[in-house]
C-alpha cells in the first residue's frame, strides 16, 4: 500500500472499495463503484499498474459465486456491445474485432485448469503460461475467449473468500480469463461475524483490531450471503486490443519506474 501522512496520522492510498462496498449490501443490496486504485505494485510486467480505473460491484442474496459469474457475464456483455455500438470508427482503424462472451461461458476448477496447463498439481496459483494455456483450451475446445476457473485454494485468497462448503481447501471464488490472461477476479464473501472471527484468527489476526473492527460491526447485525467481483479497465482495453503491454491504453501509465508525467 502507498502511506502517507494525513493530518498528522498514517493514512493510504486507496487499493479498494472492499470493506466499504461489503457494507453497502446491508444497505442497498447492490453496490457498484467506478475509481482510482492505488497499489504498491512490485510486479513489474506486462500486465500490472501501480494506478488503474477499477469497476467494482458487490451484491446481496446469492446462492454462491456462480451467481456471481452469471452478473458478471451479463456486465461484460453489455460493455462489449456498447463498445461496439458506440467505437465503430476506432474498431475499424485499429482492425478489432469485439468478440462475444457465451451465454453458458466454460467453467474449470482449479486442479483441472492445473492439469490442462500441464503444471505442478502443488501450485497454489496459475502461472501466466498456464493462463494462457486454460485460455487456448477454451477457444479450442468451446470456441469461447472466455474462461473461467473457479475453487482457487483458500490460502491464496483474501480472508474475507467463502470456501467452498463441500471441501474449504477451496474457495467459491473465480478468475475469468479473456484471450488468455486474467481479467477479473471475483467470489461469494464470508457474511457471519464469527466466520470472520474464526478466518481472522486462523491467519494470526484479530476482529478487534483497528484494521478490521469498524468494517465488523456491520456483521454483527446481519449481512446477507453476498458477493462481488472487480475490473480493471486498462486491462480490459488490452485484451480487446490485443495491445501487447497495458500501457499501450494507458493515458499516464504508473508502475515500479514511472511516476510523472
Amino acid at each position: 500500500m502507498f502511506a502517507l501522512d494525513y493530518f498528522g496520522g498514517p493514512a493510504y492510498l486507496a487499493q479498494s472499495p472492499q470493506f466499504y462496498k461489503q457494507q453497502l449490501v446491508g444497505v442497498f443490496e447492490r453496490v457498484f463503484e467506478v475509481g482510482p486504485v492505488f497499489r504498491a505494485e512490485p510486479h513489474d510486467t506486462v500486465r500490472h499498474l501501480a494506478e488503474y480505473v477499477s469497476l467494482d460491484a458487490e451484491f446481496g442474496f446469492i446462492t454462491d459465486h456462480r451467481d456471481v459469474l452469471a452478473v458478471l457475464r451479463s456486465t461484460i456483455d453489455g460493455m462489449l456491445s456498447a463498445v461496439a455500438s458506440r467505437a465503430g470508427g476506432a474498431l475499424e482503424r485499429l482492425g478489432v474485432t469485439v468478440p462475444e462472451i457465451p451465454v453458458d461461458v466454460p467453467v474449470l476448477h482449479f486442479t483441472e485448469a492445473l492439469k490442462i496447463a500441464g503444471a505442478d498439481p502443488e501450485e497454489p496459483d496459475l502461472a501466466p503460461a498456464d493462463e494462457r494455456a486454460v485460455g487456448e483450451w477454451a477457444l479450442r475446445e468451446h470456441g469461447s475467449e472466455f474462461v473461467a476457473v473457479e475453487g482457487y485454494p483458500m490460502v491464496k485468497r483474501p480472508f474475507y473468500t467463502h470456501p467452498q462448503p463441500s471441501d474449504p481447501r477451496w474457495s467459491n471464488s473465480f478468475d475469468l480469463l479473456f484471450r488468455g490472461v486474467e481479467l477479473v477476479t471475483g467470489g461469494q464473501r464470508l457474511h457471519r461475524y464469527s466466520e470472520y472471527v474464526a478466518a481472522l484468527e486462523a491467519r494470526g489476526e484479530s476482529a478487534e483490531s483497528p484494521a478490521y473492527s469498524s468494517y465488523l460491526q456491520a456483521f454483527k447485525h446481519g449481512m446477507p450471503p453476498h458477493g462481488g467481483f472487480a475490473i480493471g479497465l486498462e486491462r480490459f482495453v488490452a485484451r480487446l486490443t490485443r495491445a501487447e503491454n497495458v500501457r499501450e491504453v494507458t493515458l499516464f501509465p504508473r508502475d515500479l519506474h514511472r511516476l510523472t508525467p
